[in-house]
């Protein structure tokens, strides 16, 4: 598979489910958190790519949150060309995230829970300064179906984060447009397509719940190829948090479900 097919297939299902929830309409302006991961680089580029053949305009913004883990900042010089390339417009905002996390905080929530508080607060108020209505978040199948699961046995409940989130408080709408790919798609579109990655400095990168989650869902993949496909249509067919899909061909529209700033805290 070429470069150009890989980017292509990811666009496809990013403008599938950008159709199906109807995640974005003409003339939003959105902003992507982009934390240097691959996730958030290709969902920008999908996102830019995408504006050329969906058929109507929309505006797309780049912000990076540098934690500065051990008091360092990161070098996101690659991604500043990247989107310059793309014409996307990008900032680089130096925070204190990582050291409130990891040197000041005590507390019984896990750092990543605290980090992910912080660093969607911090978003959010950068998108309203930005005038952006829109923040797109990278989360793909694997995301999703990991979170699922991880909601079930944790805390023995049955839901997910939603393609769609209204936050009423800050009258911004989150939105998830690669929510249909598999992190294997997003792999190829990056790797194939040269783009740059920045590698993350969190000490807890790579040795969270979440990975031994994304252990077992690669295991039963392995066992049921269908495995992933048939926990979304499960999401899909229950409605559960807003994952029943929208036909925007028959003028039908979804209704975002409505959360406090407090939302989405189980990623």
């Amino acid at each position: 598979m070429s470069d150009l097919r890989a980017m292509q297939r990811l666009c496809g299902l990013m403008r599938k489910a950008v159709q199906d929830y109807e995640m974005i309409a003409p003339g939003d302006r959105v902003m992507v958190g982009v934390s240097g991961g691959k996730d958030s680089v290709a969902l920008t580029i999908g996102l830019s790519m995408l504006r050329k053949y969906i058929g109507f305009d929309y505006e797309v913004v780049a912000v990076t949150l540098d934690p500065q883990f051990d008091h360092q900042p990161m070098d996101y010089s690659a991604l500043a060309e990247l989107f310059r390339q793309h014409g996307i417009p990008y900032e680089v905002r130096r925070t204190e995230i990582g050291p409130v996390v990891f040197e000041y905080h005590n507390s019984d929530k896990s750092p990543c829970y605290l980090c992910a508080r912080m660093r969607r607060g911090y978003l959010y108020k950068k998108a309203q300064e930005l005038g952006c209505n829109k923040v797109a978040l990278g989360h793909h199948l694997d995301d999703a179906v990991e979170t699922f699961y991880m909601n079930l046995w944790r805390e023995g409940r049955i839901g997910c984060f939603s393609p769609v989130t209204y936050l009423s408080q800050r009258d911004l709408t989150l939105i998830r447009p690669m929510l249909l790919a598999t992190e294997y798609e997003v792999q190829c579109a990056v790797r194939e397509a040269g783009l740059p990655i920045v590698k993350s400095r969190c000490p807890a990168d790579g040795v969270t719940v979440r990975e031994q989650t994304k252990e077992f869902v690669q295991e039963r993949c392995r066992t049921d190829h269908a495995f992933r496909q048939k926990t979304l249509h499960a999401l899909q067919e229950s409605g559960i948090d807003g994952w029943r899909p929208v036909h925007t061909g028959r003028g039908s529209f979804i209704v975002p479900k409505k959360e406090t700033d407090h939302a989405e805290t189980t990623v």
